[in-house]
């Protein structure tokens, strides 16, 4: 861990502490306080997007240390959401398990479907991967969509809000807590699992897989245990979209998400915990703004050809992508990483 000059580590805890200096433990204090009072100054309007931010936060998360972290390409996230939405709906309006159970068994289950999508990881890499996890999507939206008699097929399954110990979660402010613990805890459980035995050894697979493999790393038993890790993340977020929309639909995962979902993390930054925070919130925003514009550009522009203004999003999208790949490959992450270091370099910075 990057730490300011001055300071050091005496011992193995020391060095393993996420937040060291006084510095980051109060301005995590105040980042909390800043969260878990956000429902005070926003409305419902504010809020909806603050859950859509963090339920992308959960899925590019997973999606972080499956391609970021173990360089396993995956194009197929969405796909895998969807299992997650689909096992809660089942679990919890089928079967009558609790929230909590349902959204423990759909992390479960996309992260054994990811597994299974994940086999051919041991054989094929980069592009050739990419492609079978594009299969994976779908395949998965295609049995979704036929099995009418299990997920309602096109129509979708309707499914209650999220409720625990009997308390129904099914207003905006209700649904933003539950959502920020769960990506509180999604993050700190990412954070830790890379600094891990495990996390090493992604990490020497996605730098050099025969090296790894020669020096005693199994590379099918990590491969497939990033594949769980993602999606299972992504079966977490799944469930949560679906709980928080009220609907398991087979339109809430299009494969154009995957695609998003990866440019996040290239925006945001592969291979740092950071980087998916940064990359679905200036995405969020991003759409945003492009939506608040659209009309007005319409009105400003009339003679524009209808339906002109909704291909701005993807542009800009595809457009910042470029960008960040020539100027800044490295991502946002590296942007902040440069800003802490110039911060560090002031006098009264510690």
């Amino acid at each position: 861990m990057d730490l300011p000059a001055g300071t050091r580590n005496h011992s193995y805890a020391e060095d393993m502490t996420i937040f060291r200096t006084r510095t980051q433990k109060t301005l995590l204090v105040a980042l909390l306080i800043a969260l878990f009072t956000t429902p005070l100054w926003f409305g419902n309007y504010w809020l909806s997007i603050a859950n859509s931010i963090g339920i992308a936060i959960i899925a590019v998360t997973g999606l972080n240390i499956l391609t970021g972290y173990c360089g396993q390409l995956s194009i197929g996230h969405a796909g895998f959401m969807a299992v997650g939405a689909y096992t809660s709906a089942i679990f919890t309006s089928t079967l009558g398990l609790p929230f909590i159970a349902g959204l423990i068994c759909a992390g479960i289950m996309a992260g054994i479907i990811g597994m299974i999508f994940g086999i051919p990881s041991l054989r094929v890499k980069g592009f050739y991967l990419a492609i079978s996890t594009i299969a994976a999507q779908f395949i998965i939206i295609w049995v979704i969509r036929g099995w009418v008699s299990t997920t309602g097929g096109s129509s979708g399954m309707e499914i209650g809000p999220a409720s625990i110990s009997g308390i129904v979660l099914k207003s905006q402010t209700s649904e933003f807590y539950l959502i920020l613990v769960i990506t509180i805890i999604a993050i700190f459980a990412a954070k830790n699992i890379v600094r891990t035995r495990v996390g090493r050894a992604f990490v020497a697979i996605r730098d050099n897989d025969l090296a790894a493999e020669v020096m005693g790393i199994n590379l099918f038993r990590y491969k497939l245990t990033a594949f769980f890790i993602g999606c299972f993340f992504a079966g977490i977020a799944g469930s949560l979209l679906a709980h928080t929309s009220r609907l398991a639909s087979p339109e809430y995962f299009p494969f154009g998400n995957s695609v998003l979902y990866i440019g996040m993390i290239i925006i945001g930054g592969l291979g740092t915990t950071i980087g998916p925070i940064f990359g679905v919130i200036f995405f969020q925003l991003l759409d945003v703004l492009v939506t608040k514009l659209s009309p007005a550009l319409q009105s400003a522009f009339p003679h524009l050809p209808l339906g002109f203004t909704s291909g701005i999003a993807p542009t800009l999208f595809g457009l910042t992508i470029i960008l960040f790949l020539i100027f800044e490959p490295r991502g946002l992450a590296h942007r902040w990483q440069l800003f802490k270091s110039s911060y560090r370099m002031w006098p009264f910075s510690y």
